[in-house]
């Protein structure tokens, strides 16, 4: 996910995009989990559906604890067309996908609606590829308390502005997403279901354009999730 993408081996990058992991400990990817090391496929996986009545399932038993209290979605979650991201740098809005990722959209509204991003920190910043956030521990560790499968064609690609999960390996789906900061060269592991406007693209670029704190992995300047309505 970077303009200069190409100067990162491949391994290393796709170990960037992998967030710090969801509820379980494990990693995510792109934007969800941890930067450690992530399976990715090029196939797509199976339909986080049930296989019979098109509901969606979310799968408690080894996900670990929630990071922030929340109870899973219904097995047939309401979606929106659009969410704004208010944080304390600017808004963000996102046009999502709810035809292409019915489960992953009904996940993140789902999520919103409970509160459950607000108040939490953008954990993780690699310039020129993502901005990674939905983790209210902002370890890269933390997540809903559930996972869900992967929503994949096997022929994403990931533009400037794509909003997609973050992951530790296929169908580990939580609540940790990251939106795309410059064109980026990404196997078709990683849902997409959205993409972020240009005012928000924007907020983003400008966090970017600081870069990182001194840890080296967070923003230099906290961003902060207000709210997601």
């Amino acid at each position: 996910m970077k303009t200069r993408l190409l100067v990162v081996p491949a391994a290393l990058l796709l170990t960037l995009l992998a967030g710090c992991g969801d509820d379980t400990g494990t990693t995510e990817t792109p934007a969800g989990s941890d930067p450690t090391t992530s399976e990715t496929t090029d196939a797509p996986t199976d339909s986080p559906t049930d296989g019979t009545s098109g509901t969606c399932a979310w799968v408690t038993d080894a996900a670990g604890p929630a990071a922030k209290e929340v109870e899973p979605p219904p097995a047939e979650p309401e979606t929106a067309g659009e969410l704004t991201i208010e944080t304390n740098r600017g808004d963000i809005t996102v046009t999502l996908d709810a035809e292409s990722a019915p489960c992953t959209v009904g996940s993140f509204t789902w999520l919103a609606s409970q509160g459950y991003f607000d108040g939490t920190k953008c954990h993780r910043l690699v310039v020129d590829f993502v901005l990674q956030c939905g983790d209210p521990s902002a370890t890269g560790m933390g997540g809903p308390g559930y996972s869900f499968a992967d929503e994949l064609e096997g022929d994403e690609t990931y533009p400037v502005g794509t909003l997609a999960m973050a992951n530790s390996g296929p169908d580990t789906n939580g609540s940790q997403f990251f939106i795309v900061l410059k064109d980026a060269q990404l196997p078709p592991a990683y849902t997409v279901f959205g993409t972020v406007d240009e005012a928000g693209m924007e907020v983003a670029q400008e966090i970017e354009a600081e870069g990182n704190g001194p840890d080296g992995v967070a923003p230099a300047e906290d961003v902060i999730i207000e709210s997601v309505s």
